[in-house]
């Protein structure tokens, strides 16, 4: 709780960066693939049942421009919005705090749980949350074509921000003493740091936790990342994981091993009739390879996404009484199966780029796979890739399978010189690691492997950081619990302090533990 005076309350969002694991045909769409989970990088806000609330949150609209760039573009859409008003003290200082939506439907608990509840309990604020444009119930167009998704950008999304400020302003009687500040975890961290960066007299300041700020086309540092904290529980455990990936690419040789293989995995469908489809086997492996990236992006978290952790994981590859490796890493794929409710490993890439060329609201991939698989494509690239041979996880997803997904979704044109180009133009355009912003705390875990692509080591005073460590994503965003870590609980009151220098030092001695 917050510690604070006698004339204060006590007190009781990536952002994740790419698609979703598919399953079979028939069941839903569920599972960790490219740093990101089917209800998106930052899910709900806690899994600890007693920390829940139940308040009802009522769904609200505003009509949004379709483009804001164009000015013959006239057509307009509905945006969805939450307000929670419960802790505002309506005066005409009184902060406003905006959680920005991201890369899946935005959920309604974040309004009554989560840090940034407890901080606005705390300053009197009045809390919003914007659904990002093309996810959730805010539909711009029709359907999902390729056509229609040329209204999908970050920078289309900042500028909603700005037109949604802009109206509430006026909607809500706020004073233009009121400061805003921008909340967002993932991908929405970065939006949060642009936000600011981009409409300064909008948006007075921003709380980015694990935002990426550099897009890059082949993110290779993430499994890096990945290794390095499997490695932080026991050095041990890499090594395992690295033999059992030796022991696969062996067994495949053979339709023996094949078999073995399809037993161990559960595949949905025999490997012997794919072995000699490349994209199908690449699959395969970066399929295998997101079991533990799923596991260390989220590891103890406070997140529903946060059921396994690296030590369970680890345990399994280095219990050598259930056989070699590659039965161990059979084990940790059971693990995962279970917690995504799929009954086999769909590995196809053909059915893959089927589902994800549904183009109708009411598919599967409308959840937000298909869009962010866009933006990836047009924007920002996220390709976690392993490509060589002495690498933990193999070298069978290298860059080129990713942008073959683009072009195969997509368009053709979406080749390797296409996304060089965007994503040199979204850098070019943010600032990428050499932000011009002030008033934005940019906020990582170690355990995250996001943290690669984010501000975590502070370059100067204007552009201050936390760096914590044994956190993974977006940790700091989501309910407090009694047993977080020291560094987590230091953490959140640093944002707090943070928050009081940029809101005139409103209550600056509080403390949030």
């Amino acid at each position: 709780m917050l510690e604070i005076t006698k004339h204060f309350k006590g007190l009781s969002l990536l952002l994740l960066l790419t698609v979703v694991s598919l399953i079979a045909q028939g069941e839903s769409l569920s599972g960790f693939r490219r740093g990101r989970q089917v209800d998106g990088f930052l899910g709900d806000p806690s899994k600890i049942a007693t920390l829940q609330r139940a308040l009802d949150v009522e769904d609200l609209w505003f009509e949004q421009r379709l483009d804001h760039f164009q000015s013959d573009e006239t057509r307009t859409w509905k945006q969805r919005y939450f307000v929670n008003d419960a802790h505002y003290r309506n005066d005409s200082h009184a902060p406003v705090f905006l959680m920005i939506g991201g890369e899946a439907e935005a959920t309604k608990k974040w309004m009554h749980e989560g840090a940034w509840i407890h901080y606005a309990e705390h300053f009197g604020a009045l809390c919003i949350q914007l659904e990002h444009r093309y996810y959730g119930q805010s539909h711009p167009t029709s359907d999902l074509s390729t056509s229609n998704l040329a209204y999908l950008s970050s920078e289309q999304a900042l500028a909603d921000l700005a037109s949604f400020v802009i109206a509430m302003k006026a909607k809500y009687n706020l004073a233009d003493t009121q400061k805003w500040i921008a909340f967002g975890g993932s991908y929405p961290g970065s939006l949060a740091a642009w936000a600011r960066e981009k409409y300064p007299s909008l948006i007075y300041g921003a709380i980015s936790s694990s935002g990426p700020l550099l897009a890059q086309v082949d993110f290779t540092q993430y499994f890096e990342v990945v290794k390095a904290s499997l490695a932080s529980y026991k050095p041990d455990c890499v090594e395992a994981v690295q033999r059992s990936f030796a022991q696969v690419e062996i067994l495949l040789r053979h339709m023996i091993g094949q078999r073995n293989l399809d037993e161990k995995f559960k595949t949905c469908t025999p490997l012997k009739d794919s072995i000699e489809n490349a994209l199908d086997i690449s699959s395969f492996f970066e399929n295998l390879a997101g079991n533990f990236a799923g596991v260390v992006q989220y590891n103890k978290d406070n997140s529903p996404h946060a059921k396994i952790t690296i030590d369970e994981i680890c345990d399994v590859m280095l219990n050598t009484t259930m056989g070699p490796p590659v039965t161990r890493l059979g084990a940790v794929n059971d693990m995962l199966l279970e917690q995504s409710k799929s009954k086999c490993l769909d590995y196809k890439y053909d059915k893959m780029i089927a589902d994800m060329k549904n183009v109708s609201w009411n598919s599967e991939t409308a959840k937000g796979m298909r869009q962010w698989t866009y933006q990836t494509c047009t924007e920002f690239g996220f390709y976690q890739t392993s490509e060589k041979k002495t690498d933990t996880f193999g070298d069978r997803f290298g860059v080129d399978f990713f942008i073959r997904q683009c072009m195969d979704v997509f368009s053709d044109r979406m080749n390797s010189k296409y996304l060089d180009q965007a994503v040199s133009k979204t850098n070019k355009y943010y600032g990428a690691l050499k932000p011009e912003t002030t008033n934005v705390l940019y906020v990582h875990g170690s355990i995250d492997p996001w943290h690669a692509l984010g501000l975590y080591v502070s370059p100067n005073a204007k552009t201050p950081t936390i760096y914590i460590e044994g956190t993974a994503h977006c940790a700091n965003m989501y309910e407090p619990a009694a047993n977080d870590t020291p560094q987590l609980k230091e953490a959140r009151n640093k944002i707090l302090k943070y928050l009081s220098k940029l809101l005139d030092g409103y209550a600056s001695f509080a403390k949030f533990s």
